[in-house]
């Protein structure tokens, strides 16, 4: 199973989605505050620029935000991800 990383804030809509979508998967994940801005700009470097939350990394893959995980498992490349 792979590593799940997820960086987030607590009144952000769209991280809730992102841990209510991994939960129906019943996978676990490390969930990252980035209230602190040293956190935050490790997150905005490890994202290649990104600085809105959610970002999400499974394994050594940065997914990116809700969106595009949902897009992923619409498409049917989550799971193989997600199994990894």
């Amino acid at each position: 199973m792979a590593k799940i990383e997820i960086y987030t804030t607590p009144t952000c809509p769209y991280c809730h989605a992102a841990k209510s979508l991994l939960a129906q998967k019943g996978v676990a994940y490390d969930e990252i505050d980035v209230l602190d801005p040293e956190i935050r700009a490790a997150m905005t470097q490890r994202a290649k620029g990104r600085r809105t939350v959610p970002q999400i990394f499974i394994g050594e893959t940065h997914v990116g935000g809700y969106d595009d995980m949902a897009a992923l498992d619409r498409s049917g490349k989550l799971d193989p991800l997600l199994e990894a």
